[in-house]
């Protein structure tokens, strides 16, 4: 057979699938034999090409080395259809709209390929900046907020895309930096964008690390506090504290006046003849609260599988110690414990104090929060761990029945992530449930909804 390229000739360029089945079929085949072998099958990158351009999206889709974020400013009429391109749709009244299932085909398996075919060696700061943008695409395509997969912006866990394990993906890629590298040279680690994996990686590794690399870590953890605080002061603040006190009179004003009630109770003083309404009395709403102070007692496992919870609930308990008439304790622990009650206000200081370590002690931690149970009616304590702790289940169980009896609201959380992950030592599960306190699901929206109910 003669090579084209010989006669000076153009290639032939191979012939489109004659169906939208068959152009579908070709580019998720394409998708597959990407993510399960990274060198290129000739045969489907030219036919995948054909379809592309056939169906008027640019051959830029195709390309492993651009990002989604370039694509996009090249061809910005694509940002509208990669935005919910993958979120559940009603099913269609008439037929299925075969073409456009075709281009919804090209542009999912862009984002599909650039997020989970990454390769492997050393990841610079710029390709994880670029990995992290493109994931972004990925979650707002199934309907969640840029970082809401991967414990970053406190989106719910539930819904398409929840188990794809983006999180994951992106831990394995900061373990392939050079951190310290990267950290120490400013102008890298200004392209890096927090996450919980670089959170994570910083954490273990700010003992090792000084000056400019030390600042430049600090600015990260920062940053990414702010971040995740801003979503979790929307949630907290939704909460009203404090119930109606309904043994004080409501003030006599104008804004306090229940006009709907006033008209309600005043009904029968309805005049026909002179269609007018005579008002004997006003009622006004009650708008004083009970004013009870509230005492919260945060126990977080810092040992090494716990990171996520630990970065979550100091910036959790800080929120909390800033609403009025609420006092806030924060004790960590692995096999010592720590009362990190005096920096709570600023969950950056926290994290800077932790140390994530090995084992935990449960009866450890509980020795130090006890203490400061003043009123056990008053008081919550929640309580985060998978519970795996070595020979010394026993003691924590039966430390935590006693507070439990004494009238604490005890909150046992398996975790608290932005996925909603968690993992729980069967043991605990099962006589937390049989103690009526059940685990809370691992997701933080949930601790959030049960603090409010004790703060109302």
């Amino acid at each position: 057979m003669t090579d084209p390229a010989s006669t000076g000739l153009p290639a032939a360029r191979p012939a489109t699938p004659d169906s939208d089945d068959n152009r579908r079929q070709v580019l998720y085949w394409r998708l597959l034999a990407r993510l399960f072998d990274p060198e290129e099958q000739t045969a489907l990158e030219s036919a995948s090409l054909a379809v592309v351009e056939d169906i008027g999206l640019p051959s830029a889709l195709l390309d492993p080395g651009a990002s989604v974020d370039s694509v996009v400013q090249r061809h910005p009429e694509l940002a509208d259809e990669f935005d919910g391109l993958m979120a559940p749709e009603p099913e269609p009244d008439g037929a299925r709209d075969r073409a456009a299932e075709v281009r919804r085909a090209a542009l999912a398996a862009k984002l599909l390929l650039n997020v989970f075919s990454t390769g492997s060696g050393t990841v610079s700061a710029g390709q994880l900046a670029r990995w992290q943008s493109d994931a972004g695409w990925l979650e707002r395509s199934l309907g969640h907020p840029p970082g809401g997969l991967r414990g970053g912006g406190g989106a719910g866990p539930d819904g398409p895309g929840a188990g794809l394990g983006l999180g994951d993906v992106e831990a394995d890629l900061v373990r392939r930096m050079h951190l310290r590298e990267v950290l120490a040279d400013p102008a890298l680690a200004a392209r890096l964008t927090p996450s919980m994996s670089l959170i994570e990686q910083l954490l273990r590794d700010k003992g090792n690390l000084s000056g400019v690399a030390l600042a430049n870590a600090k600015n990260l953890i920062r940053r990414y506090v702010d971040e995740v605080a801003q979503v979790l002061r929307t949630q907290v603040e939704k909460a009203t504290v404090g119930e109606l006190d309904r043994s004080v009179p409501p003030k006599r004003v104008f804004r306090n006046l229940d006009l709907d009630r006033t008209i309600w109770k005043n009904l029968t003083n309805w005049s026909p003849e002179e269609e007018r309404l005579y008002v004997d009395r006003l009622y006004y709403r009650h708008t004083v609260r009970r004013t009870t102070p509230q005492r919260l007692v945060v126990v977080v496992d810092q040992s090494g599988s716990m990171v996520d919870s630990m970065v979550n609930c100091t910036i959790l308990a800080s929120i909390f110690a800033g609403l009025p008439k609420v006092d806030v304790h924060l004790i960590a622990y692995d096999t010592r414990a720590i009362d990190l009650t005096p920096w709570v206000h600023d969950p950056f200081d926290v994290l800077l104090r932790t140390n994530l370590g090995g084992g935990n002690d449960g009866p450890v931690a509980m020795a130090m929060a006890r203490p400061k149970i003043a009123e056990p009616k008053n008081t919550v304590m929640v309580w985060i761990s998978d519970f795996y702790e070595f020979d010394r289940s026993q003691p924590l169980f039966e430390g935590i029945e006693a507070v439990h009896r004494s009238g604490v609201r005890f909150i046992p959380v398996g975790s608290v992530t932005s996925s909603g992950r968690q993992e729980v030592n069967p043991w605990f599960r099962e006589r937390f449930k049989a103690l009526g306190t059940p685990v809370v699901s691992g997701h933080i929206d949930k601790l959030v909804h049960e603090l409010k109910t004790f703060l109302t």
